[in-house]
């Protein structure tokens, strides 16, 4: 006992073993109790997810799902759905931005109401992206939502734009629950449905001519880059690969990630790791390290946008007896300079930090700006304007759209 009180208080020491209690108080509740709860949550949420958020009305034109023509209903899309297809760029407002004639960007979306389960929600994701003809657009990108079914804007509208609408974005909702709480209770279901989604897209897209199909790439943020990282076993595509991926925040879970960071190049950090010779994997945080990994990409290109601070993706589980790579003092992480290791207590400290990381400013913690995204995906899909100028005014204009949709957010709670 003088042991851990030389390096925990007492009092810290007493809240640590309730709550250690607590934890195993819960895991030793019968299977009924649990059960009943998970149909509680998941009714509220459900409750929830079938409102139309302010400001969303349902689309016009063939391109997006919802619409008319759509075969999937407006009022399946779930809030979030909503939200993807309502918030999306217009073929008006890009043509505006980049002063050149654009298309208008085709949105697909199914939500848990659309369909009977993953398999019938994918058949139905590719049946929406025959309908809209996304199979002849320059590039087609899988993005795996957040548990909720929420697709972050500033991640996939600077695709939009780069190449002036010729774009199809698809996204399939898994769940009701916020990621935290699905990421828990429920780890395996943003996997296994971006599984089904991936597989029912590619097997078609892979019949195509290659030379008249899109590019394919996949898109995932937090608990949607779990689900998209595991979507495609990069061994089954080497006969015909997909062009890449855009994975931020990925969790600490997240398999490739975690690979990444413990096979990295020696002279490189665990906060920013280097993986090869970046042919094939490359990371970027708040300042765009991408061109600096090389000249050469591979067949595949994956970029992942992780921010020092964000616990959610440098978290781990040895932390309670094993100090982290990143608070090395040798190497330490730029977010970590004022850290210390503590046996017991770091560990808590850093998953305290993930229920608050989403909410700190852009470009810290788990809350990714858009100019992140547009050096990503400049990297992996090669746009034909990388001027610098164009870049920088891109990332201003979709950082007030992000704020402005935020405002909004915060305003609609308020009510």
């Amino acid at each position: 006992s003088n042991f851990f009180h030389k390096y925990i208080p007492r009092r810290v020491s007493r809240v640590l073993g309730g709550v250690f209690f607590v934890l195993l108080l819960f895991f030793a509740i019968n299977n009924t109790l649990v059960s009943g709860t998970l149909t509680l949550l998941n009714s509220l949420n459900a409750a929830v997810d079938i409102a139309t958020p302010n400001g969303t009305e349902l689309p016009t034109r063939a391109e997006k799902s919802g619409s008319p023509s759509s075969l999937v209903n407006w009022q399946d899309l779930g809030r979030q759905g909503k939200l993807f297809i309502s918030r999306g760029s217009s073929k008006e407002t890009i043509s505006d931005f980049n002063k050149r004639e654009a298309k208008e960007p085709i949105r697909v979306y199914v939500g848990l109401r659309s369909a009977s389960d993953f398999e019938e929600q994918a058949k139905l994701a590719l049946e929406e992206l025959k309908r809209t003809d996304a199979f002849s657009r320059k590039l087609l990108v899988i993005t795996t939502p957040t548990g909720t079914g929420w697709v972050d804007s500033g991640s996939v509208n600077p695709i939009e734009y780069l190449h002036d609408g010729d774009t199809a974005i698809v996204a399939v909702q898994y769940s009701y629950f916020p990621s935290a709480i699905s990421l828990i209770l429920e780890p395996e279901r943003s996997q296994s449905s971006a599984r089904i989604v991936f597989q029912e897209i590619y097997s078609y897209w892979k019949t195509l001519p290659v030379e008249s199909r899109p590019k394919l790439y996949l898109n995932g943020l937090s608990l949607g880059s779990h689900g998209s990282e595991a979507s495609a076993q990069f061994y089954e595509l080497l006969s015909d690969p997909i062009q890449g991926a855009v994975w931020s925040g990925p969790p600490f879970r997240n398999a490739l990630w975690r690979y990444t960071i413990e096979n990295r190049n020696a002279d490189s950090s665990a906060w920013l790791p280097r993986f090869g010779d970046g042919s094939f994997i490359r990371v970027t945080g708040r300042e765009n390290t991408l061109p600096d990994q090389g000249s050469h990409w591979g067949a595949m290109r994956i970029v992942y946008i992780v921010y020092p601070s964000d616990a959610i993706s440098f978290f781990e589980e040895t932390m309670w007896y094993k100090m982290p790579e990143w608070l090395n003092p040798s190497n330490i992480s730029p977010a970590a300079t004022h850290m210390n290791w503590f046996p017991l207590v770091t560990v808590w400290q850093v998953a305290a930090d993930m229920i608050f990381v989403g909410e700190v400013t852009p470009g810290h913690g788990h809350n990714f700006e858009p100019e992140s995204y547009i050096n990503a995906w400049v990297a992996v899909s090669d746009p034909e304007n990388t001027d610098p100028v164009y870049i920088e005014r891109l990332g201003k204009y979709l950082k007030e759209i992000m704020l402005k949709e935020r405002e909004e957010k915060s305003s609609s709670l308020n009510q």
